[in-house]
């Protein structure tokens, strides 16, 4: 069994045609043909139905096709290794932070990151389902709340992020130092909107809560909700880590009790991928970063 073999079915399987992916892979039919037989005869087993011009991956081509893609991440992975150990800092990282707060904070860190790995080419996608797309492998690392728990990935603990009552500091409430979670009914709220990972979070809490909540104005930004608060318009449910960041001295945070509301921050990754220098180096350069604040957040 050869690698170029196994290459000639993993493309097969996916256009499920002779001609098609004998042109896709620049060879003859015949080529084509002789390979996959030869492939079969050294398998004992048929690997596709032939179906007159039409062809179907048989039970047995499909556990061949799925050890097929483990064993050529494998080889991706001990390339990427390889290379690292002969001290080449390059390479592509591509990053999805759930959209608002943890976007705003990754790309924070981007400028550090890129003075210690200027030949890296990062890319970073405010996203709401970035965890589904580490398990479609189309990302790298998903900086998000804790998801559900799945076999498939691996999940570094960041931190444990209260969420306040955020108001301007001539809010009527503004003198409270905290507040009880049924009495955030009261309040114009300036929310993300419905279907954003963090109102579903936020309407799961209200709901636990027997809350029910009603925004005036919806938006992604999590800028541009500070603003329209900042003006004096509502009021906003936002990460001590945010605020410690973003609060110029015009507003104020009210803790939220009974209950409170903290969720955890985490990044994802898949299990199956290989995480290599770069991936490794923006998670410690995270870290830093979210401790460095850390001290902020406990003044709050």
């Amino acid at each position: 069994m050869e690698l170029r073999q196994l290459e000639y079915f993993m493309a097969l399987c996916e256009e499920l045609h002779f001609t098609k992916t004998a042109e896709k892979l620049r060879i003859g039919q015949p080529t084509l043909s002789y390979q996959m037989k030869a492939l079969e005869d050294v398998l004992g087993v048929r690997l596709f139905d032939r179906l007159g011009k039409k062809i179907a991956i048989t039970e047995a081509g499909e556990i061949l096709l799925e050890h097929c893609k483990k064993v050529f991440e494998n080889l991706k992975f001990a390339t990427e290794q390889i290379e690292e150990l002969q001290n080449v800092k390059r390479g592509k990282l591509v990053i999805g932070a759930l959209s608002g707060d943890l976007s705003l904070i990754a790309s924070k860190v981007l400028l550090e990151f890129h003075a210690k790995y200027p030949h890296v080419q990062i890319q970073l996608f405010s996203i709401d389902d970035s965890v589904e797309k580490v398990k479609q492998n189309e990302i790298d690392l998903a900086l998000t709340f804790m998801p559900r728990p799945d076999e498939s990935f691996i999940q570094i603990p960041l931190y444990e992020d209260e969420f306040y009552l955020v108001v301007r500091t001539d809010h009527a409430w503004a003198g409270r130092d905290e507040i009880e979670f049924r009495e955030i009914h009261n309040i114009p709220l300036i929310l993300n909107p419905v279907g954003h990972c963090f109102r579903k979070l936020f309407a799961d809490a209200c709901l636990s809560a027997g809350v029910v909540i009603q925004s005036i104005i919806e938006s992604t930004d999590s800028k541009a909700i500070l603003e329209l608060v900042e003006e004096g318009i509502g009021a906003t449910i936002l990460s001590s880590t945010l605020f410690s960041l973003e609060n110029t001295g015009s507003l104020k945070a009210v803790k939220i009790s009974n209950p409170a509301f903290i969720k955890s921050v985490v990044i994802v990754h898949h299990k199956q991928k290989y995480i290599g220098t770069a991936a490794k180096g923006f998670i410690e350069i995270l870290m830093n970063f979210i401790n460095e604040n850390k001290a902020l957040r406990e003044e709050l």
